[in-house]
């Protein structure tokens, strides 16, 4: 029984000292004034009977109710109800009280108060309070209520009596038959003697919380998130805070969330109501639960780490600092979706076209049920099989229990879990744990819940219905509990009459009478003592543990890993070791350390070296004991530190009981070996391997005659069988239902004999823990490194082989945790942890002070003990033989490379690449690998073999430039890595910009002082002093000294240059080219490809004389010394010059007419590299512009880089320009406004208009100029309807601009990316008619920065288009970006993810895609005639990038290999790009860092390759070549940063017939000749091109792709780039080919492997396979075997032959397929499919070997762009080639190219497509060339030449001479050769 009420109080108001209506609360009366016994009276009441302060008032309130909440020191809950009504209090009794109270005061004080309040009447707040234990707040309501009624209708009931009989009311606790109760069952009748009858009803079950509807209400205030987020703050411990303007909305809310954590109870501080002076407590640093009025909200702002939740507002605010872990998925969707079942049974329906009329909803009270029942439910999910990991460590006196949270986390599958965690660590479940661990105790609803219900909770998770049907049940357990006889609940209790509280002469309420009171009270008292004791029926009994935890949460999808055949390969490794068939164990070991990543295969592991234990002990040889060291170490690296599967708790046992003799005495047992792991440092690990083997001992102990059975199973699980587990459980209960009926001496028994078990356990803990916690070699004073004890961060949980076996890690942190770590040595460590863990479960485990200090005593003898006899065991295995380690190989060096450091032993390390480690693609992990990292004066290489034996005898090489390499770090292990890599080892990471990276750690036989060695060497050739020390110079002259320049002066005079600069020339030009004073150029047409560069005739090519001098250099020139002459002659020879030959742009010659005809001229201003030192030494400018102006234009541009020709359409004339970017006083001078103010003659102002000058002069070189009269069509002049049309302009207009101008700055906004919406349709005909209409002669592309402000001209007749750009260093970052995410340095969870995450942020896509779309936008202005000037940054970077590629868009020559070669030597080499200073080349570039500029233009070009495969003569491989030599050094041609420089340093002409004998190539160029010769490594096969074809590339993002050079390589042999080295091939000649190729049996399979083979060698295309089998059989058949290119012409020419013998009555339709399929966006042709004319019916698609333009697609004439939309190309696709139309044709011999003989041709003149076509035989069908009439510039008589027919007649001779050749025929007689000059004049002047 207990009391209802425990005291009664009267507070009532005390005016403040201030009086201002501001007072405190006063106690005028409580009852009983003694405090009882068992509960003092509760402090501070007067503080919450007002909460907000107490206050006076003008007016009259009705009265309030509501109840606060006290917590007093031991925790025990005190409710106050609070019943409070307002008294009046006449103003001249405050005053008096007030005088009373300030006597005191001073006077002035005393004038202050003296008015107080104006109002003649006041109203003071007077309180009633209730204190009970109890929580009934209807009860305390009515009963304070019904005080309140008699006295404010004065009824005849005396309030002493009332309150007395209220005092003494007593009711049972709990439900149930009570004595002397006059009612039935559980509800308890009161009447307080007023008339009135209550009737209490008491739950059945005390445990189970009273709700009331309190939880429906705070669902119906806050909604279902919110609520759920509160919850889960609640039981993560986070601070919550409410808000509301009731107080008693307030103390339901908190009383609502406390049931909703029910089974757990709150034990922070719980306050549903803080009063305002108290407010200082929501500072407080502990968890709290706390109520505050609304008025106080704006004090609530400055909470920086409290949950706030408004009732009123229904919001919860939670701070940006705090992250509220939520349930796990799925618990939190399905409480989600029942609560919403619950609250909102409309839901469902509410789609439904026929709803049910009616809905059954709950009542507030049975729905308040509902979702208490949806809570119970989801703890009963959270929670199940909890008891399954309860350890009884001691059953008497009183149980001691743990909770094992690892293994219970562990099997749930929640260990990476946020919530629940964090609960299993919080003071609400360690109150849970000893309040429902015992085994023998009451049950309630939820221990039948989880004990009866788990399975039918897990069949009702699919249905609905079937939720709600349980939900129900369980809210009818509950309400019932609430209400257990709901019938009876009849109450009568006065309410005070309507508006009482109103009356204006309401005496106050009286005093009490205290005798009367304390009578009633004494009088109750007494008659209880008397009464006999209450007998509450005993209900306790065997709590259920419910089902046990099975495999409920194991779904995370490790069914391979878990294979039964894994666990199968366990056992017979196993089964081989222990019966010594050490081959066989060997083979399986790599693939048992694999499966050990399972944890099935971790646990059969335990399991099965379990089974060869025999009594406790198992002695094992050396190799024996290495394989079990090994496996156990593989074991626990996977094992995390907590151990939530119990692996490292079952393989505890077996440590001490592995062992080997070292010698006579002298055992070493397996726990030496397997101490680098975290686990053993952990002290909860510790803890739960205690607790569970204390709980076997005890079970032991009361089990008789089973010492044995414990005995067997001890030895194995870590966690215990589950009918053991049961069984603890039933005995602990049965002795707790036997102890009250033993003796005591039984009692002190059993007492003694559990206190003696657990000190037993303690005693062998401590020698466990020694074992595993002392390194085997204690000298060191170091334990291993793990994070108990050591640094965490460099843990490499490792074995250690026999030879130093357990020898420590050389690096431990002394900061472990603890005290004076510094001093202390491995004994002190080990012994006050060991103390540490002795302390904690000692004391939990009740063991007795005496007992405990022995122990004290005991431990560091133990630990000496031990370290004397690790001493012993250090001393006898440091005797063992070494371990064989592989041999060391060594790798093949090319001609000249030099070693520099030989081989140290390292371990290569797998990194974030998946492939090489067997990742989740599969395949097998030739990573990590053991072999050696050799430096040599050109790369870094590895060279192994991989560690696990299962991959075979393969071998492992992984190189790289040193040039290349970008960063070398030092890094520590972040994981453990693998068992054969030793611990403690130095590791470096080696990132390369080739895209490689080497993670070495070296073998612990290399010291530490080689390793810093290595590094400085690396270091010292990756940076070199000065460029000659590279290896490129270094390779041949290893005998004479480096190259050592002179030191520069500061400020050289150009004489002093220009003598430097001819001495250099000399020193370096040879013998033979000073003598000659006529230079004839070199056989580069021969590799160029059929053109013959030169118009004018070959007897006068290029002089350097006199004459030549005064016709093409203006007079201002000074003649040109003899000197001078020699380094012209070489100027001449370089890319620039040969290329501008080619195009026609003007030649060096004495005759004196070419000047006035050309508008170009060559000119030799820069010839001494004065002007500019980055230009080449011979440049284009109009022929109009003086040398002498040049000087001055060059000033105005950024390092002197002013504008140039670097190439010419030859059909429109328009020129393509570069320069640099232009300083801020040429912009203010070029583009000035005409109207300004001019300030007189000046130095800027002649410049502006020189600049002018130039520009109109560029402009004037065009035909169509001309032709238009200079009018002015611009860009800027387009109207708003051409803006917004669907053309090219229309998508790059940008918004907000209406000016003229406003297009230009359109065009930058677009290519900056401003709109990245969409590219435009490239390439329709009515864009390209549209920009011809509305043009500028001239557009200038420059950086906006620079052109900011700029206005335009309209006299002018150029344009500008400022453009943003990317700078080099967001190059550069760009760049560091894109290699960690194609080469990333560690493993991450999702790969790809991770890739695709990383790429996007690199922004390297997106950066090509801006250059693309502006050489895109180039390449369209100038194929519709304007010409264009690129200027951008200093003109050698992103100007270099799109110059390169517009002409590589525009001219299909540079598409071929000799053209790129030109055009990368012209525009990168000659133009002066920076190679030295982007590749940092050299220690000055170190801090530069490596900017990729060339590499970007690489991938550029590779994107174009991949939509245009068919229009390039070389291959992939070819630009994947060049990207990595030109960072790799090996060859001087990417080296330096201008011709000036490698003039300087002599390189520029010193290629030519200096390499006599085996000399290293110095360029590459030469390099690639020579193996092209050999291989068609560098050919496309696929390439067919159509003449004069103009590629657009489309750029967007999505068409873009991420180039394989990144992210493919070779682990076989290392990088394919150096052909000297790949394995097999040493010299291509004598290669027999892959290893299958050439084999007598092709049956023989191999695999492939992605990273590991060079595929495109061990299975090649079919082309070079059996270019390859020919090369083979003519070696075999004892032939020389001929070159490759001319099998491949002779494929192709018997190609012709048979397609021509095969043409039939298909052409037709395959011509139209071809048509359609050439009417491609784009004219993207198929990739490698090529559909031929001459194909039979379905025979038509043939792989085409022609790389001439095919018949079908005849080569169009070069009308805009070579789109299909000129006359020629049109035909040909309507008209069959059988009717072609022939206005004239006939035989004529023709010239070849250079070197080449006369042959026959069959010429064919086309009127109607205006061509001239040529053909290998009047039958042939295949055109293979054509002569567009509309470039013929003249037709003249020639001479016969060297190989020209006999007996011919000279005159039958004549030369076309076209704008890009000239065409040498000769006719079988005169009268022939004049018909056919007639017939071309005659198709000339007709058109």
């Amino acid at each position: 029984m207990a009391r209802l009420a425990d005291y009664f109080v009267v507070v009532a108001f005390s005016p403040g000292k201030r009086g201002n209506g501001d007072g405190q609360g006063q106690i005028l009366q409580r009852f009983p004034e003694k405090d009882w016994e068992d509960n003092p009276f509760p402090q501070g009441i007067e503080l919450f009977c007002q909460p907000s302060g107490w206050q006076l008032f003008r007016e009259r309130k009705p009265p309030t109710f509501f109840i606060a909440v006290l917590t007093d020191i031991n925790s025990e809950r005190h409710y106050c109800a609070c019943f409070t009504f307002w008294e009046a209090v006449e103003r001249s009794q405050l005053q008096s009280r007030l005088r009373k109270e300030e006597e005191e005061e001073e006077e002035d004080e005393e004038e202050e108060v003296a008015a107080p309040v104006q109002p003649a009447q006041l109203f003071a707040p007077k309180s009633l309070v209730l204190v009970s234990r109890l929580d009934h707040a209807d009860v305390f309501r009515n009963c304070l209520g019904l005080v309140y009624t008699i006295y404010v209708d004065g009824l005849s009931t005396s309030l002493e009596t009332v309150i007395g009989n209220l005092l003494t009311c007593t009711i049972p606790i709990t439900g149930g038959s009570q004595p002397d109760t006059e009612d039935e069952g559980g509800a308890r009748t009161i009447s307080l003697g007023a008339g009135d009858r209550q009737v209490i009803q008491t739950p059945i079950n005390d445990s189970l919380p009273i709700s009331n509807c309190s939880v429906a209400l705070l669902f119906r205030q806050l909604g279902i998130t919110n609520v759920l987020c509160l919850f889960c703050a609640a039981l993560t411990e986070h601070k919550i805070l409410f808000l509301s303007s009731s107080y008693q909305r307030l103390t339901d809310a908190c009383r609502a969330l406390l049931a909703l954590m029910f089974p757990l109870k709150y034990s922070f501080t719980y306050v549903p109501i803080l009063p305002a002076q108290l407010l200082e407590v929501l500072s407080t640093p502990t968890p709290f639960i706390i109520g505050v009025s609304s008025d106080f909200q704006s004090e609530t702002q400055e909470l920086l780490d409290v949950i706030i939740a408004d009732l009123d507002g229904g919001t919860v605010t939670v701070p940006e600092c705090i992250h509220i872990s939520l349930l796990p998925e799925p618990l939190l969707h399905r409480t989600r979706e029942a609560l919403s079942m619950v609250l909102d049974p409309g839901l469902e329906i509410a789609d439904l076209a026929f709803p049910p009329s009616t809905i059954s909803a709950s009542s507030l009270k049975m729905q308040d049920k509902e979702i208490r029942a949806v809570f119970l439910r989801l703890f009963a999910h959270l929670l199940q099989g909890y008891r399954w990991c309860l350890h009884i460590i001691r059953i008497h006196p009183e149980p001691v229990i743990r909770f094992h949270k690892a293994a219970f986390l562990g099997q749930r599958g929640l260990v990476e879990d946020d919530f629940l965690p964090k609960v299993l660590e919080g003071m609400a479940f360690a109150g849970f744990v000893t309040e429902r661990g015992p085994p023998y105790r009451e049950v309630d609803v939820f221990d039948e819940l989880v004990a009866n219900e788990a399975q039918r909770m897990q069949a009702d998770e699919g249905s609905k219905v079937r939720v709600l049907q349980h939900i129900k049940e369980l809210a009818e357990q509950l309400y019932k509990n609430e209400n257990p006889y709901p019938a009876v609940t009849m109450h009568k209790v006065q309410r005070p009459t309507e508006g009482s509280h109103l009356r204006l002469h309401q005496r106050p309420f009286p005093r009490l009478d205290e005798g009367t009171i304390q009578w009633i009270v004494d009088q109750a008292t007494a008659k209880l003592q008397t009464a006999p004791p209450v007998v509450r029926a005993e209900r306790k009994c065997l709590v259920p543990s419910g089902p046990p935890l099975g495999t409920l949460m194991e779904r995370n999808g490790l069914v391979l890993a878990n294979s039964a055949r894994r666990l199968e390969v366990v056992r017979n490794c196993i089964s081989y070791v222990f019966e010594s068939k050490m081959l066989e164990a060997k083979r399986l070991l790599p693939a048992v350390l694999r499966a050990m990543k399972s944890r099935p295969a971790r646990q059969c592991l335990t399991q099965e070296l379990n089974l060869h234990v025999q009594q406790n002990r198992a002695v094992l040889d050396h190799l024996q004991f290495d394989f079990v060291v090994r496996m156990m170490n593989c074991c626990l690296q996977d094992c995390s530190t907590a151990d939530e599967h119990g692996v490292a708790a079952a393989l505890l046992p077996l440590v001490t009981a592995f062992c080997r003799k070292l010698s006579p005495g002298i055992t070493q047992f397996a726990y030496s070996c397997v101490q680098e792991h975290l686990v053993w440092t952990n002290l909860q690990f510790w803890e739960a391997m205690f607790y569970g083997d204390v709980q076997n001992h005890i079970r032991a102990l009361y089990l008789e005659g089973t010492e044995e059975n414990y005995l067997e199973q001890q030895a194995g699980e870590g966690e215990p069988p589950e009918q053991e587990e049961g069984s603890i459980l039933e005995i602990a209960a049965l002795q707790c239902r036997l102890w009250p009926t033993m003796s005591p001496e039984k009692q002190r028994e059993l007492i003694q004999k559990e206190e003696s078990t657990v000190f037993s356990q303690a005693i062998h803990y401590a020698n466990r823990m020694s074992y595993l916690l002392l390194p085997l070699d204690t000298s060191k004073n170091r334990l291993p490194r793990s994070s108990g004890l050591g640094d965490a961060e460099s843990v490499s949980n490792s074995f250690i082989t026999n030879s130093i076996a357990g020898s420590v890690a050389d690096s431990y942190d002394t900061e472990s945790g603890f005290e004076d770590a510094e001093t202390s040595d491995v004994a002190n460590y080990v012994v006050r942890f060991i103390n540490r863990f002795v302390d904690k479960v000692c004391t939990e485990s009740g063991v007795t002070n005496e007992h405990l200090k022995g122990l004290h005593v005991m431990i560091p003898d133990i630990v000496q003990m031990h370290i004397e006899t690790l001493d012993a065991v250090h001393r006898e295995s440091k005797r063992l033989p070494p371990i064989q380690k592989p041999k060391l190989l060594r790798p093949s060096l090319l001609m000249g490379e030099e070693s520099v450091m030989d081989g140290l032993r390292v371990f290569l390390i797998p990194d974030g690449r998946e492939e090489g480690a067997g990742g989740s693609g599969g395949g097998p992990p030739l990573l990590p690998a053991e072999g050696a990292i050799f430096l040599t004066t050109y790369r870094i290489v590895f060279k192994g073999t991989p560690v696990d034996p299962l991959v075979g005898e393969q071998v492992v090489v992984r190189s790289f430039p040193v040039a290349s390499l970008t960063k070398e770090e030092k890094i520590t292990a972040q994981a453990p890595v693998d068992q054969f890599i030793p611990e403690g080892c130095a590791q470096l990471q080696l990132r390369s910009c080739t895209f490689q990276l080497l993670r070495i750690a070296f073998d612990e036989e290399v010291a530490s002082e080689s390793v810093e060695v290595f590094r400085k060497h690396l270091q010292k050739l990756r940076y070199p002093q000065h460029i000659a020390d590279t290896f490129a110079f270094t390779v041949g002259q290893a005998s004479k000294p480096a190259l050592q320049p002179k030191a520069k002066e500061k400020n050289p005079s150009l004489r002093t240059i220009s003598k430097n600069l001819v001495k250099n020339a000399k020193r370096t030009i040879g013998r033979q080219y000073i003598t000659r004073k006529k230079y004839t150029p070199p056989p580069w047409e021969h590799r160029g490809g059929g053109q013959q560069p030169f118009p004018e005739d070959n007897e006068d090519e290029i002089s350097v004389s006199e004459e030549m001098d005064r016709s093409t250099l203006t007079p201002a020139t000074l003649t040109i010394r003899p000197s001078d002459k020699m380094t012209m002659g070489q100027l001449v020879e370089r890319a620039c010059c040969r290329d501008y030959q080619r195009l026609g742009l003007g030649t060096l010659s004495n005759s004196l007419t070419r000047s006035k005809n050309e508008p170009f001229r060559i000119c030799t201003v820069n010839r001494m590299y004065a002007i500019c030192r980055s230009y080449p030494g011979l440049l284009i400018v109009p022929q109009s512009i003086q040398d002498n102006t040049i000087q001055r234009i060059s000033r105005c541009y950024r390092q002197n880089r002013f504008p140039v020709v670097s190439w010419r359409n030859s059909r429109t004339k328009a020129v393509l320009l570069r320069s640099g970017g232009l300083h801020g006083k040429g912009v203010a001078g070029l583009f000035k406004s005409p109207n300004a103010p001019a300030p007189g003659p000046s130095q800027a102002d002649s410049t502006s208009l020189e600049q002018e000058k130039y520009l109109q002069a560029v402009i004037n070189s065009m035909p169509h100029y001309v032709d238009a009269g200079g009018g002015r069509n611009t860009l800027s002049g387009f109207t708003s309807a051409h803006m917004s049309s669907s053309g090219k302009w229309g998508s790059i207009r940008a918004s907000g601009r209406t000016s003229s101008y406003a297009l230009n700055m359109e065009v930058g906004s677009r290519l900056a990316g401003k709109e990245l919406l969409g590219a435009p349709p490239n390439g329709s005909p009515s864009e390209a008619s549209f920009l011809r209409q509305h043009r500028a002669s001239l557009y200038i592309i420059g950086d906006k920065s620079q052109l900011r402000g700029v206005k335009p001209d309209p006299l002018q007749h150029w344009e500008v288009v400022p453009i943003e750009v990317f700078e080099a260093r967001q190059v550069k970052t760009s760049f560091k970006k894109l290699m960690k995410a194609c080469v990333p340095g560690n493993p991450s969870a999702e790969p790809s993810l991770a890739y695709l995450r990383s790429l996007e942020e690199s922004e390297w896509l997106t950066q090509i895609h801006k250059i693309l779309q502006i050489a895109v936008l180039v390449v369209e202005l100038l194929d519709t005639g304007s010409s264009v000037l690129v200027s951008l940054e200093d003109g050698w970077d992103i100007t270099t990038q799109v110059v390169s590629l517009v002409q590589l868009l525009s001219d299909p020559y540079y598409r071929t290999l000799e053209g790129f070669r030109l055009l990368v030597e012209k525009e990168w080499l000659s133009f002066g790009h920076r190679f030295s200073h982007r590749g940092a080349q050299t220690l000055a570039g170190q801090s530069g860092g490596f900017t990729p500029v060339f590499l970007q233009f690489l991938d550029c070009v590779h994107q174009i390759h991949l939509q245009f495969p068919m229009e390039f003569e070389f291959s992939q491989y070819y630009l994947k070549f060049l990207s990595y030599h030109s960072v790799s050094n090996r060859f001087r041609t990417f080296l330096l940063d201008s011709d000036y420089e490698r003039l300087e340093l002599g390189l520029l002409y010193e290629e030519k017939g200096e390499s006599k004998g085996p000399q290293p190539f110095r360029s590459v160029w030469e390099y690639v000749d020579r193996l092209n010769k050999k291989i068609p490594a560098f050919f496309n096969y696929m390439y067919a091109p159509e003449d004069s074809e103009v590629l657009r590339p489309y750029s967007n993002l999505s068409n873009l792709k991420v180039w394989d050079y990144y992210t493919q390589e070779t682990l076989s042999e290392g990088p394919s780039y150096d052909w000297e080295l790949v394995q097999g091939r040493p010299e291509p000649v004598e290669d027999p080919g892959p290893p299958d190729a050439g084999a007598p049996t092709p049956s023989r399979r191999r695999i492939v492997w992605p990273c590991y083979d060079n595929r495109s060698r061990v299975e090649p295309d079919a082309i070079s396979r059996l270019l390859e089998e020919l090369q083979n059989l003519e070696m075999e058949l004892g032939q020389i075997p001929g070159r490759w290119k001319d099998t491949w012409d002779k494929l192709k020419a018997s190609q012709r032959t048979e397609a021509h013998e095969d043409a039939g009555g298909g052409k037709g339709a395959s011509s139209a397929l071809l048509m359609a399929s050439g009417g491609l966006s784009h004219q993207r042709r198929s990739l490698g499919a090529y559909l031929q004319e001459s194909g039979v019916g379905s025979s038509a698609i043939n792989l085409s070997l022609d790389s001439d333009a095919s018949s079908a697609s005849a080569p169009s004439s070069g009308k805009p762009g070579g789109r299909r939309s000129n006359t020629s190309t049109l035909y040909s696709q309507f008209q069959p080639a059988e009717s072609e139309n022939r206005s004239y044709e006939g035989t004529l011999y023709k010239k070849g190219a250079f070197m080449k003989p006369w042959r026959p041709r069959w010429f064919v003149l086309d009127k109607t497509k205006h061509q001239l076509r040529y053909y290998d035989s009047r039958l042939d069908t295949e055109c293979k060339g054509v002569i567009d009439l509309a470039e013929v510039e003249s037709i003249t008589p020639g001479t016969p030449t060297m190989g020209a027919p006999k007996m011919v007649d000279e005159k039958a001779f004549f030369d076309v001479k076209t704008t890009k050749r000239v065409y040498n025929f000769c006719a079988q007689d005169v009268l022939l050769a004049q018909q056919w000059i007639d017939r071309i004049q005659g198709c000339l002047s007709d058109a």
